[in-house]
């Protein structure tokens, strides 16, 4: 029997499932025994407990978990939060009752917000499970975990509980929820953790059956025969063998070079990347500098900061993108003001374009750090939509002593228009979750709408062509900087619409790295081809592999 999804990666595993445990029941709404004062001791207890847990949790992990993990024990520690739930407890709930309305009225408040607010409602609902069970006496719900290692399967993962993933343990992931842009998938990548997600009959599977997890073709064979496992145990030793093999210059069959590239969140990830074959740096996230803090970091805050990463990719490309913040992710110096539809308002270029100020001191300082290394600094916009917008950035850039100005092509009417956009900026970076999202009219961050957001679209495939072309008559440099550049099939497909580099989550350079070299540039343009005449998602993903096959 086989159940399919989307696979993350070209892993395979084979294993004993283990689920994990079902979500805590609501508590009851029945009137406490105790008084007013004291459920409120034992809610200030269990909030703070809880804090303190996740905080730990966070400082064990490390990286961009600690930075996820905290936002998260901040949300325990939310002043409304606490107020709302000493108003419930006045009227005589209990304190497991009051946590749990509390924080599930502020969680469907921010689920109708969308975007970046939109995210957090699963947060919060983690954060309410764990306070209930701290009240209640009862382990909070998370990873199991078994002395064996085994197949983890799950509606989801939230992040309290994908930070501490034993790896050692942990042979797969499958969850019957989430895209290919889920947290769990991105999680996934970055730890090369085999997965599929979107398995929606993931919910029949009981602990203990023995079952492959194919990452390559997304299937979950249950109670596999013994050939099937001898097959698997090949494939999986053929990649290891792969990925063990000395790295190289990203390239096609033919020698067509298509450099791979890193995305990363700071400078301490540098090593990582080049360690794990990085040829430079295609997206350089600088939200870091600028969150939990009450006002932009100073030129030379900021300087120091960009001199670091710039010098561990000395003569190499590194691609920084410039602040992408807004009303989707608020920022009290920016622009905190609530909108009705955050992904659709002020954002990226345009939040900045109204506080120019903040975006010529942080050109100001890249500018300074290119001056002081030996890197190739490039520097992008992003949710650039008009042709005015990508001739702005682009001069501001320039005049303020930067080489190669480009801009993101996240949204669709900057796709339709490359050509007119390009003729005005250096290069083009696709971000394809956005594009995604907004191709399909899908909030990436939504579960409900999970399933529309693949970049294996055709919608969003024959968008991305339209840059390549673009870029192709214009001599311009067209890079590939969202998820789909992480999955190695995909990838093969992007080049042959005209991706020049591709940029992904150094965990997934092998892969893509091993799948490129399988491949000429006339098989990935057919490859490309295929996919663009195909109806749907699901479609396209089936012609690639069946002509591959």
């Amino acid at each position: 029997m086989q159940m399919t999804g989307v696979g993350i990666g070209r892993g395979s595993a084979i294993g004993q499932v283990v689920r994990m445990p079902e979500p805590l029941p609501d508590p009851q709404d029945s009137p406490s025994s105790r008084s007013a004062e004291d459920e409120g001791a034992r809610a200030a207890a269990s909030l703070a407990a809880v804090a303190a847990d996740i905080r730990d949790r966070g400082a064990r992990a490390g990286g961009s978990a600690k930075n996820v993990l905290e936002a998260q024990a901040f949300m325990a520690e939310d002043p409304t939060l606490s107020a709302d739930v000493t108003t419930r407890l006045a009227d005589g709930k209990t304190a497991e009752r009051a946590v749990f309305e509390a924080f599930a009225g502020f969680r469907d408040m921010l689920r109708s917000m969308g975007g970046y607010m939109g995210e957090r409602a699963a947060d919060l609902d983690d954060v309410s499970q764990r306070v209930v069970a701290h009240l209640s006496g009862v382990p909070a719900p998370g990873v199991p975990s078994p002395e064996h290692p085994f197949i983890l399967v799950a509606r989801d993962l939230a992040p309290a509980d994908t930070a501490l993933l034993d790896l050692d343990k942990v042979l797969a992931l499958v969850t019957s929820d989430g895209g290919p842009t889920s947290h769990t998938a991105i999680l996934a990548r970055d730890k090369a953790i085999v997965a599929i997600v979107g398995v929606s009959e993931a919910s029949s599977l009981s602990d203990g059956d023995t079952v492959i997890v194919d990452a390559a073709t997304g299937a979950v064979t249950v109670s596999p025969t013994d050939d099937e496992i001898a097959a698997a145990e090949r494939a999986i030793a053929e990649r290891e063998s792969a990925i063990a093999a000395p790295t190289g210059p990203g390239a096609l069959a033919d020698g067509t070079p298509v450099p791979l590239l890193a995305n990363l969140g700071s400078a301490a990830a540098a090593e990582d990347a080049v360690t794990k074959g990085a040829e430079g740096v295609g997206l350089f996230r600088t939200e870091f500098l600028f969150l939990d803090s009450n006002s932009a970091p100073t030129v030379e805050e900021q300087q120091g900061h960009y001199t670091k990463l710039l010098q561990a990719f000395p003569g190499k490309k590194v691609v920084v993108r410039v602040l992408d913040a807004g009303a989707d992710k608020p920022l009290s110096f920016l622009n905190d003001s609530p909108e009705e539809n955050p992904a659709l308002g002020l954002r990226g270029l345009r939040a900045l374009r109204a506080n120019e100020q903040i975006l010529r001191d942080q050109l100001t300082a890249l500018a300074n750090a290119d001056a002081a290394t030996e890197s190739d600094l490039w520097v992008m916009a992003p949710m650039v939509s008009t042709v005015e917008e990508a001739r702005y950035f682009t001069a501001l850039a320039h005049d303020l002593g930067l080489r190669t100005a480009g801009v993101m092509v996240e949204v669709p009417s900057a796709a339709l228009l490359a050509d007119r956009i390009l003729a005005e900026s250096d290069f083009a970076s696709i971000g394809t979750n956005d594009l995604t999202q907004y191709t399909l009219a899908a909030d990436r961050l939504l579960g409900s709408v999970a399933s529309f957001q693949d970049p294996w679209h055709p919608a969003v495939l024959r968008l991305v062509g339209e840059v390549g072309a673009a870029g192709a008559a214009l001599d311009r440099p067209v890079g590939i900087c969202g998820e789909a550049a992480a999955d190695p099939l995909l990838a093969v497909v992007l080049v042959g619409l005209g991706a020049t580099t591709l940029s992904m989550s150094p965990a997934a350079l092998a892969d893509v790295r091993a799948e490129l070299a399988r491949f000429t540039l006339d098989q990935a343009k057919q490859f490309a081809s295929l996919a663009l005449s195909a109806n749907s998602a699901v479609e396209a993903r089936a012609a690639v592999t069946a002509a591959i096959q």
